[in-house]
């Protein structure tokens, strides 16, 4: 694949990350694995966020870490900028990192406790010899941007509230002026009250700077805020792709929707049909995943055939709406069709 003109920042085909059940020091007997990403596919363009909602498990993190390359892929293509950089050593992978980093859940756990706020987000600059005389005063410009201070970069991050260290974390991955950042449930560890703060932060970035997002979240009423086109995940595999509205307005899968039902509505008279959907059960092991479709065990539409052959995701009912169900529905045709109920 050559360079995109379309402004495609990152691409992911067929992706697989699986990983060996090991028993002690060997990998277990008949090779089985832990299909954490199981072909997983989608692409994202200049100043565009993709959300990847799905249940704890699914393999969101996981899909994120094996973008960046911190996890090696078991298969698939990974293209950034047009170059498939699924074969790269780190030498060569050494200038892919500046155009894609990655934003961690936890900013208690991902920010070193020993060292200063200069050095945390000075550190990619030093690991790339970017770091001159003119360092310290981008580190202050970094910090500007996310809303601290200059000064701070002298502070430890002990010193900061969750929120703030979130900051840090950010201003870290903006220091060699990527054009991707993978953003790993950045506001799931923070409280209610400062999620809104950084989720504005990431969108004031996004428009100033062009930055694409891949935003990994289970929380499916956050991601409905800050996506233009949302992927849902299910044991390993999206069920279901679309733009924000056609997911919300329109969803198809049953597991999307029952995910929508999931997110509290408080007024009774914005409530819909989706909101009468309880999914029940737990999610099969991804080691031993369903024949045929993986949603069928928590499926209330699921036949013969779900067991026998897995759906493929392609555009069903609208052009670029793509959905992995042998049945898919909108919430209005599945209530109205004789003798169907929604719960």
């Amino acid at each position: 694949m050559s360079e995109t003109s379309n402004g495609e920042v990152l691409r992911v085909e067929h992706l697989v990350k699986h990983f060996p059940i090991k028993r002690g020091t060997k990998a277990s007997a008949g090779g089985k694995a832990v299909r954490a990403v199981d072909d997983v596919s989608f692409a994202i363009s200049e100043g565009e966020t993709l959300g990847l909602v799905g249940e704890s498990g699914c393999g969101k993190t996981t899909t994120g870490r094996v973008v960046v390359r911190l996890t090696e892929e078991t298969g698939g293509s990974i293209f950034v900028d047009g170059q498939d950089i699924t074969s790269y050593n780190a030498r060569q992978l050494k200038p892919v990192r500046r155009k894609m980093q990655i934003v961690f859940q936890d900013p208690f756990a991902s920010l070193n406790p020993r060292r200063s706020v200069g050095f945390i987000v000075g550190a990619p600059l030093q690991i790339h010899g970017l770091y001159d005389d003119t360092g310290p005063d981008r580190v202050a410009q970094l910090l500007e941007r996310v809303g601290l201070k200059g000064d701070d970069a002298e502070r430890y991050p002990h010193e900061f509230s969750g929120g703030q260290r979130q900051r840090i974390g950010i201003a870290r991955a903006l220091a060699l002026e990527p054009r991707l950042l993978i953003l790993d449930e950045p506001v799931s560890a923070l409280d209610v009250s400062i999620q809104a703060s950084v989720i504005n932060l990431l969108r004031k970035l996004q428009q100033d700077l062009g930055l694409a997002y891949l935003f990994i979240s289970h929380d499916l009423s956050i991601v409905q805020h800050v996506s233009d086109r949302v992927a849902v995940m299910y044991l390993g595999k999206i069920v279901e792709i679309g733009t924000r509205h056609e997911i919300l307005r329109t969803p198809t899968h049953p597991f999307t929707q029952a995910l929508l039902a999931a997110v509290p509505n408080p007024d009774p008279t914005k409530r819909t049909n989706a909101d009468r959907l309880v999914l029940t059960g737990d999610a099969p092991s991804p080691s031993d995943p369903p024949s045929g479709c993986r949603f069928r065990t928590r499926c209330w539409k699921a036949a013969d055939v779900c067991a026998e052959e897995e759906p493929a995701l392609i555009d069903r009912l609208d052009p670029g709406h793509a959905v992995a169900c042998h049945f898919p529905e909108t919430l209005e045709q599945m209530v109205s069709a004789p003798g169907r109920q929604s719960s």
